[in-house]
């Protein structure tokens, strides 16, 4: 009955973008700040490309920030109708649907193999916290639900938003980890590297999930075996982005596409507003100030990783998706197709929705937000009746709801684990009931 349920949610999905796409919503959807960016317009991957059969550099000006790769792919593309095209995107999302059935199914297995073996350290008074076979059957249910009619990833569908390669590489790397392949993982991982840069973080999971799944019973992180695996799946990752790389610059006969792809991502000088927080205050500070804040606030997508890799280090999978949550908040040119991602993911971690907090704020937070971000942008653009601190605030308040939903989801799980490990009543020595409190 829930493979039944399941498959209906995967063809509901399918006919709604394919029924939206006969609608006026396509050609707005991809005129918008929220949903398009410089890096992921279909637009301007268009043009960059006419510029390519105009034997004109795309990476020359401002304009195309693609890779060669995807310049390629993007121009096989184009030789078909644009309903061709739409159906594409709708295939891959397909894809991105299957992928995230498959991970839902392997994520079980690894979590109730992953309990089995540190059962023996959990209290005894927990019964209701043990995980059960029955007890995930339910989550592929719900990861479809996430994707089928998730508004932020129909929008990015509709939109054509070639943030969806990117998407349906980490979907990959996730997928190859939890089969144990660490080729295919480390091929997909460099993919997705390669695309947007950011998602090379996610080699600090990857490598721990690997060396636990070699080491399932190891308690050490500094021995010669752990460096070794760290390594090993270092060098697999690397030595695939530098084929991406060695092959783009021999189909370009140039490395001029770095700067325009890397370094526009890195640098940003385009401040059309979005999403994230670079381009207001990059528009509003002094000049000299720019490379600093720049810094700052690129820093602010890797420097969680160390103490999180620390903190988690028994936890890869979890560690993993938070990191691809922060990668959607903090980069410098964010999407909706970048919460669409962490959101199908969110069911995941379904046990512990039961300790989160804040649900109903972070809930009515995203609505509030996502339903006046248009609004306000087209009154400071259009009508002229609003500024530019409007449309920020919104993008604030967005980035404020994905923070508070991050932070929520880890306390949830801590708060879990030490309920597993320490037993859920917490008696004083004076016999009252304590309070637990993480810091």
């Amino acid at each position: 009955m829930a493979a039944l349920q399941t498959l209906v949610c995967v063809i509901a999905g399918v006919i709604l973008r394919l029924w939206l796409y006969r609608s006026f919503l396509p050609e707005w959807l991809s005129t918008r700040a929220e949903i398009v960016t410089p890096l992921t317009s279909w637009e301007r991957a268009m043009e960059g490309l006419s510029l390519k059969q105009s034997f004109i550099s795309p990476y020359s000006g401002d304009l195309f920030h693609e890779t060669p790769l995807i310049l390629r792919l993007l121009g096989f593309m184009s030789k078909f109708s644009q309903n061709s095209i739409n159906l594409m995107f709708v295939a891959f999302d397909l894809v991105c649907a299957i992928l995230l059935l498959k991970i839902t199914k392997i994520f079980g297995g690894y979590l109730l193999v992953h309990q089995s073996r540190s059962v023996k350290n959990y209290s005894t008074d927990i019964e209701n916290l043990i995980l059960r076979a029955e007890d995930l059957q339910s989550v592929q249910f719900f990861v479809t639900i996430a994707h089928a009619f998730n508004p932020y990833c129909i929008a990015a569908c509709l939109a054509r938003s070639t943030a969806i390669f990117n998407n349906m590489a980490i979907l990959f790397t996730l997928f190859y980890m939890l089969k144990g392949n660490k080729i295919m993982c480390g091929c997909f991982l460099a993919l997705s590297a390669y695309l947007t840069m950011y998602p090379i973080i996610l080699l600090a999971p990857v490598a721990i999930f690997f060396y636990k799944r070699s080491s399932p019973n190891s308690e050490s992180y500094s021995d010669h075996k752990a460096l070794l695996s760290y390594s090993h799946i270092s060098l697999i990752t690397l030595a695939w982005l530098a084929v991406l790389i060695g092959v783009s610059a021999y189909l370009e006969q140039s490395w001029e596409f770095l700067y325009s792809t890397y370094g526009f991502t890195l640098t940003v000088p385009d401040l059309t507003p979005n999403l994230g927080v670079f381009w207001y205050f990059l528009t509003e500070m002094f000049e000299h100030f720019r490379t600093f804040f720049i810094c700052v606030f690129q820093i602010n997508v890797i420097i969680y990783t160390v103490p999180l890799s620390i903190k988690l280090r028994e936890h890869p999978v979890f560690l993993l998706y938070l990191l691809i949550f922060l990668i959607g908040v903090f980069k410098s040119y964010p999407s909706f197709a970048d919460v669409g991602l962490f959101l199908c993911l969110l069911p995941l971690w379904k046990h512990v929705f039961s300790y989160m907090r804040n649900t109903f704020v972070v809930t009515c937070m995203f609505i509030c937000t996502t339903v006046f971000a248009p609004i306000l942008h087209h009154l400071w653009l259009y009508a002229g009746s609003a500024n530019a601190n409007f449309y920020f605030a919104i993008s604030l308040a967005f980035s404020l709801a994905e923070i508070f939903l991050v932070t929520d989801l880890l306390f949830a799980f801590l708060r879990r684990e030490y309920d597993m490990l320490q037993g859920k009543k917490h008696t004083l020595p004076d016999g009252s009931q304590g309070q637990v409190i993480l810091d």
